[in-house]
């Protein structure tokens, strides 16, 4: 009887003090480093997200995880959806008290926000991921992979990745590889305050190549771009925001360039090619038409 009482006290010594042991080692769900380089851990699955990026916002809907978002950033308009959703201002004047308020497993921001503001939500232990998605095509794919993986859907997230490269690679596939493209300007901004189109480092140009167009911009080192220049350069094809399309055809000097007085001025919706998001296949695909286009004309 005493041998059996010592070694059934071994073995709840043993099981204790496993427990222990096993208390004192954190779970981990998932690790990994952000486009900042700082290693981020996560105990559980994250039920309760907070994005403050659009691209971002629309990757969750994509990966089917938008009931999970308990909040926006102002800027994430799309998908249909998000109007249901806490929108929580804007990237310049984040109020960190208000998202912890909204009790966040992980708050998914763009490289955009600031390490000061990052810090704020270190101090209050909730953990910030930054998704780098603002400068290349690559990085939609990068996003899309990272998110797939924090919210669970790994699976989901390659598929749409091999979608979208299949059919980016299918467009990059009608593209002559000799041969004179279509010059091709993007107004990202014009009038009074200036005239602005995307420079030779920005996915907008990186977008417009890939369609089978030659930027207007590509050898700009800013975003901004003379008169003299655009009109020394003269493009084949005009892309404008669809909201500003008529206001830009109608104004002077403007409406002097080629492409407004020959009809090749589009309206192109700016979700499309103002952000970095899986949304800029619709914009390579227009502007590879309207080139395709000009070509046989």
């Amino acid at each position: 009887m005493k041998k059996v009482f010592v070694v059934c006290f071994l073995a709840l010594f043993v099981l204790c003090g496993c427990g222990r042991r096993a208390a004192e080692v954190p779970s981990v769900y998932w690790s990994g480093k952000d486009s900042y380089g700082r290693e981020v851990t996560l105990s559980k699955e994250p039920q309760r997200i907070i994005s403050l990026s659009p691209c971002i916002t629309e990757i969750i809907f994509m990966l089917e995880s938008e009931n999970r978002l308990v909040g926006i950033s102002d800027f994430c308009t799309y998908p249909e959806g998000t109007d249901t959703i806490p929108h929580l201002g804007g990237l310049l004047d984040i109020n960190v008290e208000a998202l912890c308020a909204r009790r966040p497993d992980i708050v998914l921001v763009g490289s955009i926000v600031s390490p000061e503001v990052i810090e704020q939500f270190e101090r209050v232990n909730v953990p910030v991921f930054i998704v780098k998605a603002e400068s290349a095509i690559e990085d939609i794919y990068e996003a899309v992979s990272v998110i797939g993986e924090i919210v669970g859907k790994q699976e989901l997230a390659e598929q749409h990745n091999a979608e979208l490269k299949k059919e980016i690679d299918a467009v990059k596939a009608t593209q002559p590889s000799m041969g004179k493209h279509p010059l091709v300007y993007y107004v990202v901004g014009f009038g009074e305050a200036g005239d602005y189109t995307a420079p030779a480092n920005s996915h907008i140009n990186e977008i417009i190549t890939i369609a089978g167009g030659e930027n207007v911009g590509k050898s700009l080192k800013s975003w901004s771009i003379s008169r003299e220049f655009l009109f020394e350069h003269n493009p084949d094809i005009i892309f404008v925001r669809k909201e500003d399309a008529e206001l830009f055809a109608k104004s002077k000097p403007y409406s002097s360039l080629k492409a407004v007085k020959s009809g090749h001025l589009y309206p192109i919706e700016s979700g499309w090619i103002d952000i970095v998001s899986p949304r800029n296949l619709n914009a390579i695909k227009l502007i590879a038409e309207k080139c395709a286009e000009f070509e046989h004309e």
